[in-house]
């Protein structure tokens, strides 16, 4: 059973719904997240922990923790959480915890990737899965898709193309988790029985 983690409107989840993956639960930090009520919509419980009522960042994870463990999840997605978590957090989790990040790892961690990227002129873009660790956006990398950078992208225009591609490989790497399918191995991911035709690990978007 998967747990997922959001803060806001869920395309990705509902991306993990349409998949038809076992999502138990989805929680947020945030009452208000859009997400919530998709979730509902599908018949998915559907929780808040709003960070905002706990004293310190610590005691929000607590309770988040209890929350989470009281599903005994295998896998725990992250699918647009905005929260920074600790190391202790994290470690709780650690090899069953996973995060779909907006560039092609380890370029652009962290927020505005698609602006950054139009900045620093680089010429493909993408998405990353890769194992939550302590350091941000920093853990092994599962599956990547990348897309090309046009001459007349906009951040958003950018943005909307490389979440296309966020819908098709976290399903994916999720589906490879439950089945049993991800060895990590100094620090890098091996997908069992892969190959280049049909569970390629880099996934080519479209233009």
């Amino acid at each position: 059973m998967i747990v997922a983690l959001i803060s806001g409107r869920g395309s990705n989840l509902a991306a993990l719904l349409d998949a038809g993956l076992p999502v138990g639960a989805v929680i947020s930090n945030r009452a208000d997240a859009k997400g919530l009520e998709l979730a509902r919509a599908r018949g998915v419980e559907a929780i808040a922990v709003e960070h905002r009522a706990y004293a310190t960042r610590e005691v929000f994870e607590e309770a988040l923790r209890a929350r989470i463990d009281g599903f005994a999840p295998r896998l725990v997605l992250l699918a647009g959480f905005m929260r920074i978590l600790t190391a202790g957090f994290v470690e709780r989790y650690r090899g069953r915890m996973l995060n779909i990040h907006p560039s092609l790892l380890p370029a652009f961690p962290g927020l505005d990737t698609h602006a950054r990227a139009l900045a620093a002129g680089v010429k493909i873009h993408g998405c990353s899965v890769h194992f939550v660790t302590a350091q941000l956006d920093h853990g092994p990398i599962v599956i990547q898709a990348a897309v090309p950078v046009l001459p007349d992208d906009t951040a958003a225009s950018l943005a909307a193309r490389v979440l296309r591609q966020e819908h098709v490989i976290y399903p994916r790497a999720a589906r490879w988790f439950l089945d049993g399918r991800l060895v990590i191995g100094s620090g890098v991911v091996i997908v069992k029985g892969s190959n280049a035709g049909s569970d390629a690990q880099l996934v080519l978007g479209p233009d």
